[in-house]
């Protein structure tokens, strides 16, 4: 199966909450205003958002004022043209000619960071770039556990202190270590405990302030990672981890599980960061550059 069908295969459940609900509606109706607020509603419980729904709702209306929506298979195609002007293009992580190329990678624990870094590495490695991951969630041990695990599985190499060493410090040596092998791209993981949201945001802070001063620039990407099936609580985690870390891609995982892909039209609207991956599977080949012609068609199947 290639990747549009995975992707396809991984959309079913938020197409069934978007798509399929929309043709519901549609069925045997008359295509008037009405119909347009009740569209809305369905937009808004799949997680597009109220801001991004409203907008497209407004877009279909005026169409409808205009007359170019006759029937309800108008409004269906209507509908897909206005989801995807809502959605932008990630063009997913690309290397650029400064070395060593830094990502910080951030967000909640448990929505699949240390695997997509895991992941990333796998897929810079394959590109012939040498990568080092630096174990930054040094508050669990598991994590550090896990980053060996995906640095060996991946080709990569690891800078690690033992558990409860300042993260900080960790993340300064991976530049150092870096610089010193000629290394191509680190990718320094972080740890997730909102519960001391205040203390994590200023260890980000303390992180993104050793690494810019040993390398002007760095970090290159602040990457969030996010759990597609957390739906609106992606955006009020966005704002969070924005405020500290200056965020400037987003990884959405789990997309394959959840009727809440309509986040990726919510998050575009609501905070203007584009998703730059998208991960619909366990697999390292999962984890995909963000297309969104390609998120549609296949959301709308």
């Amino acid at each position: 199966m290639g990747f549009f069908d995975r992707l396809k295969q991984g959309l079913l459940k938020t197409r069934k909450s978007i798509v399929e609900k929309a043709e519901a509606l549609f069925l045997g109706r008359t295509v008037d205003e009405g119909l347009l607020d009740e569209l809305e509603e369905i937009l808004i419980m799949a997680d597009v958002g109220p801001r991004a729904s409203s907008d497209i709702i407004h877009a279909l209306k005026e169409r409808f004022k205009k007359g170019d929506i006759s029937d309800s298979n108008a409004l269906k195609i209507a509908l897909k043209e206005e989801i995807r002007k809502s959605v932008e293009d990630g063009s997913g992580i690309k290397v650029t000619i400064e070395r060593p190329y830094v990502i910080l990678a951030v967000g909640v624990n448990g929505v699949g960071k240390t695997t997509t870094i895991g992941k990333l590495a796998s897929r810079f490695t394959k590109e012939g770039l040498k990568v080092i991951l630096a174990a930054g969630d040094t508050f669990r041990a598991a994590a550090i556990e896990q980053l060996e695990i995906w640095s060996e599985r991946a080709g990569a190499q690891i800078v690690k202190h033992k558990s409860g060493a300042d993260p900080a410090a960790v993340a300064y040596d991976a530049i150092v270590s870096a610089k010193a092998r000629g290394a191509d791209v680190v990718i320094i993981d972080t740890a997730g405990r909102l519960h001391t949201k205040v203390n994590l945001m200023e260890e980000l802070k303390k992180i993104k302030r050793v690494v810019s001063k040993e390398l002007p620039f760095a970090p290159h990407e602040v990457l969030l990672v996010v759990d597609a099936t957390s739906g609106q609580n992606v955006i009020h985690q966005a704002k969070i981890f924005g405020e500290a870390a200056g965020v400037t891609g987003i990884a959405l995982t789990k997309l394959d599980g959840t009727a809440k892909g309509g986040i990726v039209v919510a998050i575009k609207r609501e905070l203007d960061i584009p998703v730059k991956l998208i991960g619909v599977g366990e697999g390292v080949e999962d984890l995909r550059d963000f297309n969104a012609e390609e998120f549609v068609e296949a959301l709308f199947g």
